[in-house]
């Protein structure tokens, strides 16, 4: 009688001891969850550290969600698109610091044109809302920094940190190539297999510009009329603008030349860049640089992979 007793006793204890020990590992779950940060407490550690004094007007702000949403993970991007929502919601991580912007115009409000009810628009702000995601733009200040956060990543990737003038970041003297093998050393260390060439694909280069990203005709042309400046690379431009003036420059003769990386290809490597840099401040949760996918292919591209 008294050995049934104690065993009663035992497997008493045994899951009264086990849900006592489900009650601590939730109350230690939910000490952790308040000891992440805010995605407000994570821009203003941004903030704190990004090295230049920070701009009222700017579209470094807030895009979508609560900035006092806890922190699980942060997801480092070039371009918030829906595909690298999802994979960043997969991973759990739902601060996303995106460089370009998510709602299709450089305001991320209402797009010009488009109407409350069109269903890409509102597909993804409703991923955003039922996946509890927060969105935030670091766009202006990674381009104030000294050196340039974006073109920091892109000459890294890129292997030219030592033909780098020291004057202008912009600028390099590489080794004598010609055009074509230029191009295609780019679209190698970019990994994009859809980049687009204006010039002689025989031409001697070795005088180089970089703009990543849009900079405009006004930039890109100024680059082009500098003497030490054979080839001009964008991150994309407009076809009648830039394009046509290398295209004219070319027939008259100039030594000049025109490679159109594309726009996301183009400053990938910068946020990837970012990532690195905010490991080294923000300690508490986890941070991963989630590329986003080249949109462009071309049959040439797909034949050859096929």
């Amino acid at each position: 009688m008294e050995k049934r007793r104690r065993k009663g006793v035992a497997l008493l204890i045994i899951p009264v001891s086990l849900a006592l020990i489900a009650v601590a590992l939730c109350g230690l779950r939910a000490e952790a969850q308040e000891e992440r940060p805010t995605a407000r407490e994570v821009v203003a550690a941004i903030r704190e550290h990004i090295g230049v004094p920070w701009k009222t007007q700017t579209v470094d702000t807030f895009k979508a969600g609560n900035p006092e949403t806890r922190v699980t993970g942060i997801a480092v991007t070039m371009m918030a698109t829906l595909e690298v929502l999802q994979r960043a919601a997969a991973n759990g991580q739902n601060l996303i610091i995106t460089h370009e912007p998510t709602f299709f115009n450089h305001y991320d409000d209402k797009p010009e044109g488009m109407d409350e009810n069109d269903a890409v628009w509102n597909e993804k702000r409703a991923f955003i809302e039922n996946h509890g995601l927060v969105i935030w733009r670091l766009h202006d200040h990674w381009h104030m920094r000294k050196p340039d956060g974006i073109q920091a990543g892109m000459v890294h990737v890129l292997g030219w940190e030592k033909f780098q003038s020291p004057d202008n970041e912009n600028l390099f003297t590489l080794p004598e190539t010609i055009l074509e093998k230029l191009a295609a050393e780019v679209a190698k260390r970019l990994d994009t297999p859809v980049l687009r060439v204006v010039g002689n694909p025989e031409m001697k280069v070795t005088k180089i510009a970089l703009n990543p990203g849009y900079t405009g005709f006004a930039r890109e042309t100024h680059a082009l009329e500098m003497e030490n400046v054979e080839v001009l690379l964008v991150g994309e431009t407009r076809e009648w603008e830039t394009v046509e003036y290398v295209a004219d420059a070319v027939t008259e003769g100039k030594r000049k030349a025109l490679i159109v990386i594309g726009h996301v290809p183009s400053e990938q490597a910068g946020m990837e860049e970012c990532a690195r840099w905010l490991k080294t401040f923000v300690k508490d949760v986890p941070i991963e640089f989630v590329a986003t996918r080249q949109p462009f292919w071309t049959p040439a591209e797909r034949t050859a992979r096929h």
